[in-house]
């Protein structure tokens, strides 16, 4: 891939070197927001996008409850103890007393 020290408009092969980024900081940002996503480097390239961008597209984690419910196993019928029960055992009580 070649580089060039400015990308033309709507090429999408565009690929600002290092040292231009550096220098035109600015206007790699503004491209960004503008035209969308801009690569810089070859060997060891990276993409700015804006944050909204970013954002957009991460996955936003499900609450632990949510993910729970929806992901249950159906079909299988688990045994579960009365919560009235005042003999129940009480788990790691013998950790609590140490």
């Amino acid at each position: 891939m070649t580089t060039r020290t400015a990308p033309q408009r709507n090429d999408p092969t565009r690929t600002w070197t290092v040292a231009d980024t550096k220098a035109r900081l600015s206007e790699v940002l503004r491209l960004a927001e503008e035209e969308g996503p801009q690569r810089i480097g070859v060997q060891r390239a990276f993409i700015v996008v804006p944050e909204r961008v970013w954002q957009e597209r991460a996955h936003p984690r499900k609450p632990l409850g949510q993910w729970l419910v929806e992901n249950f196993p159906r079909g299988i019928e688990l045994e579960l103890p009365s919560r009235d029960d005042d003999d129940r055992e009480i788990p790691f009580a013998d950790e609590a007393n140490r």
